[in-house]
């Protein structure tokens, strides 16, 4: 059996990657993630997914490596990850009564080909700003640190209080890695282990 490559050190992704029982290490890409000139937030997302996830399976050519990328755009801003807590406030003060795409692809290779591809949408309605006033966001920073996170808030955490509604058809992908994806290719590489008579340890 081939063993698996998670082509990131995000302790986020790490997290969501073992809630399938799959038995991985994870290893540092890379790449370079800035934009191209006039690329869309989705290609952007999909070609960086697949950039980490090849540039991992070079050095490491029997292994199965999951590469994924996750892209944040409110109303024509893209939001990377804020670098100090002024720029995360900066981040949910822009956000705040709006609509923020969290656009979230992954790629999985092997002997550096594409193994498979996909792509999730997450759209993310933030309460107004009566309700995220300056000192609740504020408030928040201080006991979440969302500094890794694009668009500065934790989903998963308490920054889903900031939040008035989540539409997606993968509740994972908001988080950084889609599972129902990340599972059916899995399953057609023969690595699921809900079919495997050796199933790993807890």
């Amino acid at each position: 059996m081939s063993s698996i490559i998670l082509a990131s050190t995000s302790p986020f992704r790490a997290a969501l990657l073992k809630q399938l029982g799959v038995v991985f290490t994870a290893v540092a890409p890379h790449v370079e993630e800035s934009p191209l000139a006039n690329e869309s937030p989705e290609a952007m997302a999909a070609r960086l997914a697949q950039m980490k996830a090849l540039a991992v399976s070079k050095t490491h050519p029997q292994a199965v490596v999951i590469g994924s990328d996750q892209v944040a755009l409110c109303e024509g801003r893209v939001l990377g990850k804020p670098e100090d807590p002024a720029q995360a406030l900066a981040q949910l003060q822009y956000q705040r009564g709006k609509t923020t795409e969290f656009h979230t692809a992954v790629c999985f290779s092997r002997a550096s080909e594409v193994l498979f591809e996909d792509f999730v949408t997450t759209r993310v309605r933030w309460r107004a700003a009566d309700e995220l006033t300056d000192a609740v966001l504020l408030r928040y920073i201080e006991l979440d640190d969302p500094l890794q996170c694009a668009g500065a808030a934790k989903s998963e955490s308490l920054g889903i209080a900031l939040v008035e509604s989540i539409e997606s058809s993968d509740p994972s992908a908001l988080v950084g890695l889609p599972l129902i994806a990340c599972q059916t290719a899995l399953t057609r590489l023969g690595l699921d282990p809900l079919r495997s008579c050796a199933l790993p340890a807890k």
